[in-house]
């Protein structure tokens, strides 16, 4: 029954749903111009040849797979890659790689006639899902027409699997689409065999296997030259409510560190104006990378409220800490500090990367700090000593080369599907 429910409720919210997408175009969550690819009209026209489908919600997701996309790429010459998100933010970030043979779309919205809409058009060689968003209606599209799928980077939380539990054949109706499923972590796995899902293999992190972040090497060697010898700490992907702590800790610690130069690199570059004007309310002495300010000797914090440049600011600094954690959010990646040699630093509130900070923990490769107080003296602890600074990133770095390979076994599987695929074609 849930089934046919689930479709009939759809095509019956369907005007609700466009005043919805409406309403978020508004507010710039969504993209105006390209609206019509949420109801399932492509934006552009299939390629010839064999096209692999994979579905990466939002930012985390998406980059997670580029380093698995890039091989992909290199081992089929004859494949294009179709990536759909759901975010405005992902679709940047995937048009800022540059990959070749792939193309973007806005992930269409669950109803019967834009998933069958999309699917028509697309014709999928081979679904790749990333990690734990179900769309039922494309997925049951997707075994209606017998395009093999795959869910990789799979992972649920233990919140999520008991509810999960609750409805255990829908979960394992939907879960039966994918021909191979690919957990993030051990637990994960374990958790997924629990609800009855199938094929269910420990692969390990995709998030271990991403590329370093890309920089700009003109603008480093640029903002280099600024800060000179002085020292360095960023706060990274911070939130509101987070900055204004941050600044505290910069005037306090700033009586002990003479040069100290805070650099905070807020989670949505969007603040920075509205940012700016608060933190200078409360003293700072302040440069905004949106407006070309440079840094000078009389600078304390450096605003870097520019999109896509966080591999650019981990460079500059050994010592970094990851926003989002003092404040219930639940956290960012510490993994793209680790890649860059940085000591890391986290506040109580993780829980949305728990198996990584765990991973972390087990090798004594981060410091977990409980409020702001105790931020300002690891701070500080950090700044004065060199060798516990090194030590924290060199573990890190070892952590991460260690826990690396999850592409590599997903992309055996692709393979294997991608010759059956072919050969059930060729006798056809």
């Amino acid at each position: 029954m849930i089934r046919p429910l689930y479709t009939f409720s759809g095509i019956l919210l369907a005007p609700f749903i466009g005043l919805w997408l409406l309403k978020r175009a508004a507010r710039g969550k969504e993209s105006l111009p390209r609206l019509r690819e949420r109801f399932g009209h492509a934006g552009v026209m299939r390629p010839p040849g064999r096209v692999v489908w994979l579905h990466a919600a939002s930012v985390g997701e998406v980059q997670s797979v580029f380093t698995l996309v890039r091989s992909l790429l290199l081992r089929h010459a004859d494949i294009h890659v179709l990536i759909t998100t759901g975010t405005v933010t992902s679709a940047s970030l995937v048009a800022q790689q540059e990959l070749p043979r792939t193309l973007h779309q806005f992930v269409p919205v669950d109803t019967y006639p834009a998933a069958r809409r999309f699917l028509r058009h697309w014709r999928p060689d081979l679904v790749l899902w990333v990690e734990s968003e179900f769309w039922p209606q494309l997925l049951w599209q997707v075994k209606k027409r017998g395009i093999p799928a795959l869910l990789i980077n799979a992972r649920i939380s233990e919140n999520t699997a008991a509810n999960w539990h609750r409805w255990p054949r829908t979960f394992r109706k939907l879960v039966q689409v994918f021909h191979a499923i690919f957990a993030g972590s051990e637990r994960d796995a374990a958790r997924l065999s629990a609800l009855g899902a199938p094929q269910v293999q420990d692969a390990g992190n995709l998030k271990y296997d991403a590329a370093a972040l890309a920089v700009d090497h003109d603008a480093l060697t640029d903002i280099k030259r600024m800060i000179g010898n002085r020292r360095v700490w960023v706060a990274a992907s911070t939130h509101a409510n987070e900055e204004q702590r941050i600044a505290e800790i910069h005037h306090k610690l700033v009586t002990q560190f003479h040069d100290l130069l805070t650099i905070i690199v807020p989670r949505h570059a969007t603040r920075g104006d509205s940012l700016a004007t608060d933190l200078r309310s409360q003293g700072a002495i302040l440069a905004q990378r949106s407006k070309n300010e440079p840094i000078t000797e009389k600078t304390g914090i450096y605003l870097a409220d520019t999109m896509g440049e966080l591999g650019l600011f981990f460079r500059l600094s050994e010592l970094v800490f990851i926003g989002g954690t003092l404040i219930a959010h639940g956290g960012h990646n510490p993994l793209e500090a680790a890649r860059l040699d940085c000591a890391i630093i986290t506040g109580p509130h993780m829980h949305n990367f728990a198996t990584i900070l765990q991973h972390f923990q087990r090798h004594k490769a981060i410091r977990l700090v409980r409020d702001p107080a105790e931020l300002q003296v690891m701070v500080a602890l950090l700044l004065r000593d060199k060798s516990q600074r090194q030590d924290l990133a060199r573990r890190a770095v070892e952590l991460v080369r260690e826990a690396q390979g999850a592409s590599e076994k997903i992309l055996q599987e692709i393979d294997h599907q991608l010759s059956r695929r072919e050969s059930a074609h060729a006798h056809a």
